[in-house]
């Protein structure tokens, strides 16, 4: 059963701010300090009397942000997500950088209103230009157009630069207007008291955002380019294209991009939940008309080719740590050899491999890591040389075996155990031994088999079990499993590589919050989450940067934007332009008219809060 609601943070959880500029824009600056020597109080004939005295000390220096590179730190995340595949055709793609003031470090026009530097272009996969790394030196040759610039101190022509080169006739349409630009860019800041904020609250915990001004082309691959327009507009109002005609290339500086796919509007966020709610099955195998074959497959065993030691060939059941029948047997570890876990079933006449295979497991994971054996062979050795001093005391006497008598587990080794009873490093094969388990756009429910996880500690633990003596000592400091009854949820759908950063919460069944054990994509699209309890509940949502920036289409070209209100709703209609481009002046002039605002008061930060959309909650119940 699955419930979908708004996910928090709401956007009245959100504050938006129209800019953030710094206190020292980039440039060349120069501080001058005077000091000012005299006596008070002392006579000026008087031997002690000193002529008042100026010193002055002027410093250089320069501020210079980043301008035709842009580090990874620098990015908090982009919407449409990297790689994704979704519906995203009516959604305008945004960028998040985790410093607020980047957007306006620079400007377009040398002027200094608060205008981004930084603009989004969209390119359908027709147009998508070649992103080619060149260096300073050479960004106004090759025959495209660039405007002569000159480099700083720090900077050198043999620095390399991204580059791309885009026929005006391509390019042109795309470009917003001067005054757009003051649009196109925002602070956003999440505060969870609610309480409002004005631009000088702002601080290092904000982010800066830039919002394309083009939809992305419907069941196609789009490609965004985070571009530098630093000098590139004229006072006029417009961008100078250096008298280039239609076909001559325009390069620009690409700061970052990234790629996404808009397929069909069955594969929003919701509607891929969805679909995994009609395949929420057992994680077992299909039913099969064999009584006694069925009975194990219910408890989600399968049957796999068992070599036996004599050199023969059998089937036999296995099944891994992810249960959804009963657990009714029991095992006694530790164990000598893999063969002491073996169960054998009469009345089918095969084998059980399932704690075995576990045990073996475990200790070939063991014998992988040289520094985890190593370290646990060695204490296991002072531990045993603990037991035969304790055995004569007469011996403890000498200083050296004083010395050598802790038998407190290393830390190495109690955290590599703890990692291994979360599953961490086993196979993929060894969870789900069958593909029919976990199908295509498919959610399981689990339990975690903890008689599954003490065969897996005890294999890696039985390093250095050799004689008799051993698995006594080893009887007396046997391990133990370092949560409760853990459950867990394995999902395989595209919606985990299409929505990347999904936050996932579990409940149990009286609605209380359960710790997250674990957290791994086991493949691009399949998923693994485990938490300490029984899980009753899963809330699957996006995080607060994948809210986003979205218009209704009703048609090919025209569209509208639903406003809520406390009482009713506003609706506001337009028509996009050519390629797809949304006239930016005259959207903000319909909202600016439809919040009854002067549109001097109207701002970016008004704009992203009536343009946002937020994300969706989705409940599912085990």
């Amino acid at each position: 059963m699955t419930n979908t609601t708004p996910a928090s943070p709401t956007p009245e959880s959100l504050v938006f701010a129209a800019y953030h500029r710094p206190s020292l824009t980039s440039g060349d600056y120069e501080i001058q300090l005077e000091h000012t020597l005299q006596t008070q109080n002392v006579p000026t004939n008087s031997r002690a009397y000193i002529s008042p005295q100026t010193f002055t000390a002027r410093r250089s220096f320069r501020v210079e942000g980043e301008q035709f590179q842009l580090k990874p730190e620098d990015i908090q995340a982009v919407f449409p997500p990297q790689g994704s595949l979704g519906d995203h055709s009516n959604v305008l793609p945004h960028i998040i950088l985790t410093r607020s003031t980047f957007p306006w470090e620079r400007s377009p026009d040398g002027s200094t209103e608060p205008l981004t530097w930084l603009l989004l272009l969209v390119f359908s996969e027709q147009e998508k230009p070649e992103t080619k790394v060149i260096t300073l030196g050479e960004l106004g040759t090759q025959g495209a157009k660039f405007p002569a610039i000159a480099l700083n101190d720090h900077q050198k022509a043999r620095d390399p630069v991204s580059v791309i080169d885009v026929p005006r006739r391509v390019l042109e349409p795309l470009l917003p207007s001067r005054n757009e630009l003051a649009i196109l860019a925002h602070v956003r800041r999440i505060n969870l008291s609610g309480e409002s904020i004005s631009r000088t609250d702002l601080d290092d915990s904000e982010q800066g955002v830039i919002i394309a001004n083009r939809l992305p082309q419907p069941g196609a691959t789009s490609t965004v380019h985070l571009v530098s327009i630093e000098g590139r507009y004229t006072a006029g109002g417009g961008f100078d294209f250096q008298n280039a005609s239609p076909n001559d290339s325009i390069r620009l500086v690409s700061l970052t991009s990234w790629r996404f796919a808009c397929v069909t509007s069955t594969q929003t966020f919701a509607n891929m939940i969805k679909g995994l709610e009609r395949d929420h099955r057992s994680f077992r195998l299909p039913p099969s008309p064999n009584s006694d074959a069925e009975s194990f497959l219910q408890e989600g065993f399968v049957p796999v080719r068992h070599a036996l030691r004599q050199g023969g060939n059998t089937l036999s059941w296995y099944r891994g740590p992810f249960v959804t029948g009963q657990i009714n047997d029991s095992v006694e570890v530790p164990v000598h050899t893999t063969d002491a876990l073996l169960r054998y079933h009469t009345s089918v006449g095969m084998f059980d491999v399932s704690y075995s295979s576990a045990w073996e497991l475990g200790r070939l994971m063991a014998l992988q890591s040289p520094t985890f054996s190593t370290n646990l062979y060695e204490w296991k050795r002072r531990r045993d040389q603990q037991a035969k001093c304790n055995e004569r005391p007469e011996q403890q006497a000498h200083p050296y075996e004083r010395a050598t008598t802790d038998t407190e587990m290393p830390e190495a080794v109690k955290t590599w155990l703890n990692q291994l009873s979360h599953l961490q490093g086993v196979p993929f094969k060894y969870l789900v031994p069958d593909e029919k388990l976990l199908p295509k756009e498919s959610i399981r429910f689990l339990r975690i088999d903890p008689n599954w996880i003490r065969c897996l500690l005890d294999g890696a633990y039985s390093i250095g079990r050799v004689t008799p003596g051993d698995f006594v000592c080893d009887c007396a400091t046997s391990l133990s499993i370092p949560y409760g009854h853990a459950t867990g949820v394995l999902i395989r759908s595209d919606l985990i590589s299409g929505y990347p950063g999904l936050l996932i919460d579990a409940y149990d069944s009286q609605g209380s919050s359960l710790t997250e054990l674990r957290r791994q994509y086991l493949s691009p699209n399949i998923l693994l989450c485990l938490f300490d309890g029984n899980l009753s509940r899963l809330d699957i949502h996006q995080k607060p940067e994948m809210l986003h920036f979205a218009l209704e289409m009703l048609d090919d070209n025209r569209y509208q934007k639903i406003l809520p209100r406390q009482n009713n709703q506003l609706t506001i209609t337009g028509e996009l332009r050519e390629g797809r481009v949304v006239a930016i002046a005259d959207l903000s002039m319909q909202l600016c008219t439809a919040l009854q605002m002067e549109l001097k008061t109207f701002n970016s930060g008004h704009f992203a809060l009536q343009m946002l959309e937020t994300s969706e909650r989705v409940s599912m119940t085990s």
